[in-house]
């Protein structure tokens, strides 16, 4: 088995994406490889969670904050991420990630995972898990706690291979 070539890195744009970002940059300079970054609205779930209905003129312009940050994570990456590479994809990211790392064919998917148990998880369910499970490609893993967003958090969940 050789070492990946082409990086998609998942994230949810969330607390911890910066710390994500920061490991998935490490990984990917250790390799000498780029990377592409994903982000993966799930509309559906987005509108059971606010608690009024939204308009398709909101949900263009929550879309488009959404594009904004992913072009501005992109932009602070640029040594890293490959030109153009930050997508935002609508749909289930338990199938969107899979899908967009077979196009790109990609031989690693880097992504965070809360680690929830219990009750959350049972009702939150597990990107992570489902994605670790039905991705074409290996899929490392990266655990950021709550409460614990910067890169050394991250790493020291995860160290990269030396």
């Amino acid at each position: 088995m050789s070492f990946p070539q082409n990086i998609l890195v998942a994230v949810d744009l969330g607390e911890h994406t910066k710390a994500l970002l920061d490991y998935a940059t490490e990984l990917s300079t250790k390799l000498g490889v780029r990377a592409h970054l994903l982000h993966s609205v799930d509309w559906p779930l987005l509108g059971a969670e606010l608690p009024s209905v939204i308009s398709d003129a909101a949900m263009d312009a929550i879309k488009e904050r959404k594009r904004r940050e992913l072009a501005g994570l992109a932009a602070a990456y640029p040594g890293v991420l490959q030109a153009g590479s930050a997508m935002l994809r609508e749909g289930d990211p338990r199938a969107v990630i899979p899908a967009t790392a077979v196009e790109l064919g990609a031989d690693l998917i880097v992504m965070g995972t809360h680690g929830r148990r219990g009750f959350s998880r049972l009702m939150l369910g597990s990107v992570a898990e489902s994605v670790a499970r039905t991705a074409s490609c290996p899929v490392l893993l990266v655990r950021v706690e709550h409460g614990a967003g910067s890169a050394t958090s991250a790493r020291a969940q995860a160290e990269p291979p030396a």
